[in-house]
């Protein structure tokens, strides 16, 4: 389940070589999957922190930062493509977000893993 849980970093890194190919604004893609993968292993060590602390108060505000720093992160990134490099790269950069954040959606319901659940171990928790 590993694979499937990292997927989203997969193919971002896995369609460099074919934005180059197609000729597409790669400043774009280059800097949406940088913003993508750095926000994703922070976000990552946030949780993993959240969940192992005894302290409700540190793990609530721990995923909460997590959430929020990754949406300031991808959206000053974002603007900043936008109004250093132009249009065609904030769309190419734009894409490559809309794209890594759907991958990453759809697999956190596959691989049921949450931010307060973490890796799936294979059992089922009682309501």
């Amino acid at each position: 389940m590993t694979v499937l849980r990292y997927l989203d970093v997969g193919l971002v890194l896995a369609a460099a070589p074919l934005v180059a190919l197609a000729g597409a604004p790669f400043a774009g893609y280059a800097i949406g999957a940088a913003a993508w993968i750095l926000t994703r292993g922070a976000v990552e060590l946030a949780h993993a922190r959240a969940r192992s602390t005894a302290d409700p108060k540190l793990s609530a505000g721990l995923h909460v930062a997590g959430m929020m720093g990754r949406i300031f992160f991808v959206a000053a990134a974002l603007i900043l493509t936008k109004v250093l490099l132009g249009k065609p790269d904030a769309i190419a950069c734009a894409v490559t977000l809309l794209v890594a954040f759907t991958i990453y959606f759809v697999m956190s319901f596959a691989t049921r893993e949450g931010p307060l659940q973490g890796p799936s171990t294979g059992r089922t928790q009682a309501s």
